[in-house]
């Protein structure tokens, strides 16, 4: 076999960008009816304390991208930290994530083209979505890296309008002192396990920061340059949900909407009128059919390269079409799954992704102290506070706001768990062979 490695061409600022699009800026008002809702409308704190447990866990994230600077994510730390079969219980924990991204994003698409289309169901909107998707997919189109910042460009800048404006209304009817209120960080009749519950739903818009270890073996200095990308994509983040959660949340104070699940339309009409409202609302379906296009195609390509890898069956996920050279069948099974959209709600669906998020950051999370522990020559030198005590810290915030998960997410999290250890018994032949592993590069065609 042929000897092929990726090319290291990114820089610093380049995988930033990629983080940063990989978030969705605008996620912030796809997911604020149900995290406001949540909350009991102190979404800015639920910003806030989902800010803090992702810093301290990119934190982490920091320290194992140095220690391995190699493709793969939590499912290699864990697995070269902690042991080969809790690395594939990571692994499938993420596997989750793949699978629930998708459908996640073609919802809250859905959501807001049922809000402003009223007479089209729900439904019509989620069919669409899935059908186009993997049609392209299919044919094997990619977007250009050009493509992705252009779009990322844009929605930050109407992620800048949005708050302006919804500033611009609190000044007006409340003068400049109401946009320095504290309710949407405090109000003294919402007890803080509501901020804390709207946190977990919070947490789905951090998913990316992560995503910028994988481009560990494209990254020129990755022992440098990934850790300050994670760090640098996250803060921005925080920034970024922070401060748009605040100010929108002045504008619509509390938590009653027409549509829980599309109410950045409700609040775009209210503080911007008709044509802001269609801006906004073009520019989100066409982010969120962005991002849901690379999120199938990421999920059909990690099916693939299980397959391959023997992980999964490989004469069903381990096949190329012969023409488009694209994993068919995997792209068909990821839009079947995603129909469940029609039956679900954001708040649910979000919940699901970020149960197998706090598993993997968790994971991350004790692979800094286990090396620690072990005397591991690329941990020890950094010291207590960051060998245990911050991932110590950072591990308790992520199970915290697991337990604080919808309870349909956590009883399918633990099937979905289940299940994993289940089929890791029988690939390890009841645990006594080691479990196969993934190969995160790409293999020449």
């Amino acid at each position: 076999m042929q000897d092929v490695k990726l090319d290291r061409a990114l820089g610093l600022w380049s995988v930033v960008l990629f983080g940063l699009a990989y978030m969705t800026p605008m996620i912030v008002f796809g997911t604020f009816g149900p995290l406001a809702t949540a909350s009991q409308g102190t979404t800015a704190m639920s910003y806030l304390l989902a800010s803090g447990a992702i810093l301290l866990t990119a934190l982490s994230y920091g320290v194992m991208s140095r220690v391995y600077p190699v493709a793969g994510s939590a499912y290699t730390y864990a697995r070269r930290s902690l042991s080969s079969g809790v690395g594939f219980l990571v692994g499938w924990a993420v596997l989750l994530d793949y699978f629930f991204l998708p459908m996640v994003i073609w919802l809250i698409g859905a959501a807001y083209l049922s809000a402003a289309f009223p007479a089209v169901p729900s439904w019509v909107w989620i069919v669409a979505f899935i059908l186009t998707t993997t049609v392209i997919n299919i044919l094997g189109i990619a977007f250009a890296s050009r493509v992705n910042f252009v779009l990322m460009l844009v929605q930050l800048a109407v992620v800048a309008a949005f708050v302006l404006l919804a500033a611009r209304y609190v000044a007006a009817a409340s003068g400049t002192g109401g946009l320095a209120a504290a309710a949407p960080f405090f109000q003294a009749n919402v007890p803080f396990s509501a901020s804390v519950a709207g946190a977990a739903i919070a947490a789905y818009s951090f998913l990316g920061f992560d995503a910028v270890s994988t481009l560990t073996e494209e990254t020129k200095d990755a022992g440098r340059t990934i850790p300050r990308a994670i760090l640098i994509v996250a803060l921005a983040g925080g920034a970024i949900f922070v401060a748009a959660g605040y100010v929108i949340q002045l504008a619509h104070p509390g938590f009653e909407f027409a549509s829980v699940d599309a109410a950045g339309n409700e609040i775009a009409q209210k503080i911007g009128g008709d044509f802001f409202v269609v801006i906004f609302l073009a520019t989100l379906v066409l982010a969120q059919f962005s991002s849901g296009l690379a999120a199938q195609a990421s999920v059909g390509r990690l099916l693939y390269a299980m397959g391959r890898d023997n992980v999964l069956p490989s004469g069903l996920f381990a096949r190329l079409h012969p023409k488009w050279q694209t994993p068919l069948v995997n792209l068909l099974f990821v839009g079947l799954v995603g129909l469940a959209a029609i039956w679900m709600d954001v708040t649910t669906s979000t919940s699901f992704i970020n149960f197998g998020a706090f598993l993997a950051f968790t994971a991350v999370n004790l692979s800094v102290i286990a090396l620690y522990l072990r005397g591991h020559e690329g941990v020890r030198p950094l010291g207590v506070l960051m060998g245990v005590v911050i991932p110590a810290i950072a591990a308790a915030c992520d199970l915290y706001l697991l337990l604080n998960l919808d309870a349909h997410a956590k009883w399918l999290g633990l099937i979905w768990l289940a299940l994993g250890a289940a089929y890791l018994a029988y690939l390890t032949r009841m645990f006594s062979q080691a479990p196969p592993e993934m190969d995160f590069v790409e293999e020449a065609a």
